[in-house]
């Protein structure tokens, strides 16, 4: 576990990172994320003591890192940055073992994790151990990179933006690779980024900075449907949501309910052409309008319950319409037809580049 206790760094009079405090869990995988200057890579940089904090500590596993030789830390470490950082006059084997090397592990040793590292990785070692960096492109490069970070099985990896100068389909594929790895190694991996739809896509839990301060840290569900501030509801945009539809909510899709007494109904009947919900004197739901009489409704929603939950629950009772309700009363509607409409026209407005 990595802690992070009231951690501040200031470079002379510039304050870029203040009052930070959060932990990291063994094993998860963490995105730091926000815009350029929010001390991202300061942040990085103090975990393995290329930096120092001004004020305040990290603790690794209960251990002040203080009190850990600088050397001796980063070696503990894997470390993947945006250019690589591989030797240009090393082979690829040599780059991915130099850390094993310099800690004087046999070489039958060095060469069969080498191998085993470009194995897992997607590269061939029979064709590219031996190979230089100037024979690689830019996405072996980094694949290379991830590799030589998990040379000496390090249980912390860190990540500067590690595919952000690649092109999206090589930069799509790293990341499922990425994803692949950690499923089997289950490393604890701090992974800088300033592209929210790579921290949605990677992250257990996301950490937005801004001007130095910790916005919000939470799993991406909880950032995209429930923003902590005015700020982070800019940073991800309000249109983010419908780019994942598994965190869709039933609030973002339903629509304002239509509601009447008895006395309304029995006097006036439901109101042509939309569905319309019985609430007692309190406003509570009591049924649905069918003509000049209700029906009870099988079946209701929160405002925070996934929109998918709330499809299965409208499938089983093989109904067309769906009460939101909070606290009883009903604050919107879902149904099919609106929903469908709904999808299509954030299909189409997100197609047109709005």
């Amino acid at each position: 576990m990595i802690r992070f206790n009231k951690l501040n760094r200031s470079f002379g009079e510039t304050s870029v990172l203040k009052d930070v405090s959060f932990e990291i869990q063994t094993g998860e995988l963490v995105c730091i994320i926000g815009a350029s200057g929010c001390g991202k890579t300061t942040l990085l940089k103090l975990i393995n003591r290329l930096l120092e904090p001004s004020s305040g500590s990290i603790e690794i596993d209960g251990t002040d890192i203080r009190s850990i030789d600088p050397i001796s830390l980063r070696r503990q470490m894997g470390y993947v940055v945006q250019q690589t950082g591989l030797f240009t006059h090393m082979t690829i084997e040599n780059n991915i073992g130099i850390i094993p090397q310099l800690q004087k592990k046999p070489k039958q040793e060095i060469r069969a994790r080498t191998r085993e590292l470009l194995q897992m990785v997607q590269l061939d070692p029979d064709f590219y151990a031996g190979r230089f960096p100037s024979q690689l492109s830019g996405g072996q490069l980094q694949r290379v990179g991830v590799a030589r970070a998990f040379a000496t099985d390090p249980d912390i990896i860190l990540m500067d933006e590690p595919f952000s100068a690649l092109d999206p389909i090589t930069r799509g594929q790293l990341q499922d690779e990425l994803l692949s790895i950690q499923k089997q190694q289950h490393k604890t991996i701090v992974f800088v980024t300033h592209d929210i739809d790579e921290a949605i896509k990677l992250a257990d839990r996301i950490c937005i900075l801004d001007q130095g301060r910790v916005e919000q840290f939470g799993p991406p569900e909880q950032i995209l449907t429930a923003p902590a501030s005015d700020h982070v509801k800019d940073f991800i945009g309000a249109e983010r949501i419908w780019k994942y539809p598994r965190y869709l909510q039933a609030r973002h899709v339903m629509s304002t309910p239509v509601v009447c007494t008895e006395a309304e109904l029995s006097s006036a009947g439901a109101p042509a052409g939309q569905p319309a919900f019985v609430v007692s004197g309190a406003g509570e739901l009591l049924g649905l309008a069918e003509g000049a009489a209700w029906a009870p409704c099988s079946v209701a929603a929160a405002p925070e319950e996934r929109l998918f939950d709330c499809l299965e629950k409208m499938e089983q009772a093989g109904c067309s319409v769906l009460p939101v309700l909070e606290g009883g009363v009903p604050v919107g509607v879902i149904s099919q037809t609106e929903l469908a409409r709904t999808l299509l026209m954030q299909t189409e407005r997100r197609e047109a580049g709005a």
